[in-house]
């Protein structure tokens, strides 16, 4: 009898501090009288992280439409906010933009190894907008902008030249290795003054050069201005990869698309003509490039994402949301809403032509490069450098692919950036040579 009395009384207790936990939880609740934003139903330990059967833009678009546009999340202990609408990002990003200023880091914050020195994801505060002040008045402006946009020509006649020679060969290329390669030497060489070269040896070459930047006044990069900054003893105290895709994306949508490229190199030869190549100086007068560029942005943005952190309590749409909360905004389904664009999942760049929406985020439908102080401060030299790449690359080829009637823009994998299809193998055919004399 004795040991079925313990076990009784312990199930008991057991049964007595789970009813105590419930209630004083209960008891929390009801003095707080906030109304948080509704969430799917959670298992232990793994939170919603089973409901994520695809990636993480399509996963949180899905869970939006069952749970609302302002709904939370549990991935393992991390909780966010994921906001999925127009009306919640204006709030976050317009009428309270100095509350969500900050950002968070994904991933484990302890293995970032500069921490807070990031300027992307600094938080809101006197660094970031010492850097910010930085950006806008010497590294993307006036003449260092010019400069950039000159790199990114330079770059783009290296591609034709190298694909004119692939041509003349008869022999394939990997249109996504060739766009990284002109993307990376790019931006080294607008960070550092060298082109990008891979091999081993790498850093020991990067250390060399930031020694020789320290010691020579030549012709100013990014990191002459930085380390200008750095010895100013009166100071104040990211083209990125996934921009990369762009490029790709791009040519992959136009090959996918013969009729639409059909109309825009019609344009570009109306403008342009055919004794030379197309310059970033042609875009205001090609309407249609334009729409082009917006459209492969809106279906395939430089991050399907933007990462918020609110600095104080808020209230949202009519939901409180806590000092501290992880905000995600799923730019992907903003962008694909069918409430605002007609057929969202189609290539259509015809929905920019006489449009409005502009790409500096006045229209929280269309946010590629994000809103409010945390925009990205490299946005039109982005566009320059999307512009005159697409633009070349339809202007001097027609474009085959290997093996198969279409390339694959299925974005894959589940990861936060929404991983994309590569590569592109495909053959160039020489339409037009710039450099033949």
């Amino acid at each position: 009898m004795a040991p079925t009395l313990v076990l009784t009384d312990f199930l008991l207790l057991i049964i007595s501090t789970l009813l105590l936990v419930l209630l004083v939880k209960s008891l929390r609740n009801s003095k707080s009288k906030g109304k948080y934003p509704p969430s799917a139903p959670a298992l232990p330990i793994i939170g919603h992280i089973h409901l994520l059967k695809s990636g993480l833009p399509t996963s949180f678009a899905t869970l939006a439409r069952k749970y609302g546009p302002l709904m939370q999340i549990r991935l393992g202990a991390a909780k966010f906010v994921v906001v999925s609408d127009a009306k919640s990002a204006q709030e976050i990003l317009r009428t309270f933009d100095t509350d969500f200023a900050s950002k968070f880091q994904p991933g484990p914050t302890n293995y970032h190894i500069y921490e807070d020195s990031s300027f992307a994801n600094a938080p809101y505060g006197a660094y970031w907008k010492f850097m910010k002040k930085l950006f806008m008045t010497k590294l993307l402006t006036g003449s260092q902008l010019q400069r950039f946009t000159n790199i990114g020509e330079q770059e783009t006649i290296k591609l034709i030249k190298s694909l004119l020679n692939r041509s003349k060969a008869g022999e394939p290329c990997d249109l996504t290795a060739e766009l990284t390669e002109v993307t990376h030497s790019t931006i080294y060489k607008m960070a550092i003054g060298r082109r990008y070269s891979n091999n081993p040896s790498q850093a020991a070459e990067i250390r060399k050069i930031i020694t020789y930047n320290c010691e020579n006044d030549d012709e100013k990069d990014v990191m002459d201005i930085l380390l200008e900054t750095y010895k100013d003893a009166d100071a104040e105290v990211k083209l990125t990869r996934d921009q990369i895709k762009n490029f790709f994306m791009a040519m992959e949508e136009l090959i996918n698309h013969p009729n639409i490229f059909k109309i825009l190199r019609e344009e570009i030869d109306s403008i342009v003509g055919n004794n030379r190549l197309i310059k970033e100086s042609d875009v205001p007068k090609l309407p249609y490039l334009q729409a082009v560029a917006k459209e492969i942005l809106r279906l395939h943005p430089p991050s399907p994402f933007l990462r918020r952190l609110s600095n104080k309590d808020s209230k949202i749409n009519g939901f409180d949301i806590q000092k501290g909360t992880r905000v995600f905004i799923n730019v992907y389904m903003l962008m694909r809403d069918p409430n605002c664009y007609k057929e969202p999942e189609k290539f259509m760049p015809e929905r920019f032509l006489g449009n409005c929406t502009e790409m500096k985020g006045r229209d929280f439908h269309y946010l590629p490069f994000g809103r409010g102080r945390r925009g990205c401060p490299g946005a039109s030299l982005a566009k320059s450098l999307l512009h005159a790449t697409i633009g070349a690359l339809v202007q001097c080829f027609d474009w085959k692919v290997k093996d198969g009637e279409k390339a694959d823009t299925e974005a894959t994998g589940t990861g936060y950036s929404g991983a994309f299809a590569s590569p592109l193998p495909c053959y160039p055919i020489t339409r037009f040579d710039p450099f033949q004399e």
